[in-house]
């Protein structure tokens, strides 16, 4: 509960202080969720696969999920991800952050873009989610 009110605090703030449109912040997760499997081939919210993990994603420095190796660009990226570096990164990946291993050409749509982070905001904190047997359940 604790954790959860901190991330809520986190991510208040980040939008107030960043300029992001609260659109951005507050896109449809549903419609999100749908986008989300087209980045299961090598992502999922509980476990590390070829790409990390999402859960707890919010506030998390790039290139420090515990258990993942991640390029040294990524490592020394400086990112910290909130609802505007995930937005930009997801529009381009190579472009954020060159040299990452990351080889996706981005979302170019931003209604896609707006629904996807806030599938990841509310999915990064659902605690049957971020299970490994929950992670099936929320993703179907």
């Amino acid at each position: 509960m604790r954790q959860h009110k901190f991330n809520t605090y986190i991510l208040a703030t980040t939008i107030l202080f960043s300029g992001i449109s609260v659109a951005s912040a507050n896109g449809d997760a549903a419609a999100g969720q749908k986008v989300y499997k087209s980045c299961k081939g090598c992502h999922s919210l509980a476990d590390n696969r070829t790409g990390p993990r999402h859960c707890g994603l919010l506030g998390r420095a790039a290139g420090t999920e515990e258990g993942f190796n991640f390029s040294s660009e990524m490592k020394n990226s400086g990112l910290v991800w909130d609802a505007e570096t995930l937005d930009r990164f997801i529009a381009a990946p190579l472009e954020v952050v060159p040299g990452t291993t990351m080889g996706f050409a981005g979302i170019k749509d931003q209604t896609k873009r707006e629904n996807l982070v806030a599938y990841l905001i509310k999915a990064s904190q659902s605690k049957t989610a971020c299970s490994a047997g929950g992670y099936k359940q929320a993703d179907k």
